[in-house]
């Protein structure tokens, strides 16, 4: 019970983390996104691979990267999944500078769904009556909120079916956390190293031309990359994956509390409305899978 707990706290500050980047990307809101994507991989690398020599996995990280390199379908597989979190960065970044929190948030909403969906799809697994009833309410809510927008909610839905999909190739790829961000920003770091030379080539790089705490400010992307994801990495490992599950919805909400109060995004009944029905799913299908949880332990114990 004490391991569960320490979970916890690693796991809900983890996502509360997540759910106040939004403050940090506004705080950089006059750099491009492209380079603030650009700073964010390049010093993501850094920091992973200190807290990697920090904990001594440095051997480990070098074990990693032959192992991978032995497995070619791994290794473009996971090459696939640094370029396919670089995307949902950049998309992520732009939103929230350019006043779309509230459909971010939306978009991590409804990720969870999107894997349902490819689990289906890709793993051949099957959804209980609940887990369909959920489904069901939340395509509504979508719906309600394309035909409420006057367009489709793109945004929210490349967030989702990005991050799905990445989540999708990690998952046949055993990799610590940790260290597989490291070897994921070093596959896209070459490019984020031509990128920023053409930046600065065409004078369109801030950081050379900039305040002290605008260049503390892209530096430290590095650290709001790594540090959130390290305190994942130890909740997880102490936490059943139902609770881990019920737990991610703190950094959506989190985001949406932004998006209305603080930077007094458009928020109206319709939106309530499809939102709610998007909730009341995500309840059901997390239910449905602790009862799962649970008598799949039962069953165990049993046999």
């Amino acid at each position: 019970m004490l391991e569960e707990r320490k979970g916890i706290i690693w796991a809900v500050g983890a996502y509360v983390i997540w759910g106040v980047l939004p403050i940090y990307w506004k705080w950089l809101d006059h750099v491009s996104s492209d380079e603030i994507l650009t700073s964010r991989i390049v010093w993501a690398f850094v920091f992973t691979l200190l807290f990697v020599v920090f904990m001594r996995n440095s051997k480990l990280l070098i074990a990693d990267i032959r192992t991978l390199w032995k497995n070619q379908k791994a290794f473009w597989s996971l090459f696939a999944a640094s370029i396919m979190i670089s995307a949902n960065w950049f998309l992520y970044i732009w939103a929230v500078n350019n006043n779309h929190m509230v459909e971010t948030s939306l978009g991590y909403y409804i990720n969870p769904l999107v894997s349902v969906v490819l689990g289906i799809i890709f793993l051949k697994e099957k959804l209980t009556t609940a887990q369909k009833l959920a489904f069901m309410l939340a395509t509504i809510g979508v719906i309600i909120l394309t035909i409420s927008y006057g367009r489709f909610p793109w945004m929210a839905f490349t967030l989702a079916i990005s991050f799905a999909i990445y989540g999708l190739m990690k998952k046949t790829i055993p990799l610590d956390a940790l260290r597989g961000l490291a070897i994921e920003t070093l596959f896209i770091l070459p490019f984020a190293m031509i990128y920023y030379i053409y930046l600065i080539f065409t004078d369109r790089a801030v950081i050379f031309d900039s305040s002290l705490q605008t260049v503390i400010l892209l530096i430290l992307t590095g650290a709001a990359t790594a540090i959130p994801l390290l305190l994942f990495a130890k909740g997880a490992q102490k936490l059943p994956l139902y609770l881990v599950g019920f737990l991610q919805y703190i950094a959506p909400t989190c985001m949406l509390f932004l998006g209305v109060v603080i930077y007094e995004e458009t928020f109206k009944p319709i939106d309530l409305l499809s939102f709610s029905l998007i909730w009341i799913s995500l309840i059901i299908f997390t239910v449905s899978k602790v009862f799962g949880s649970r008598e799949k332990k039962r069953r165990l114990v049993e046999l």
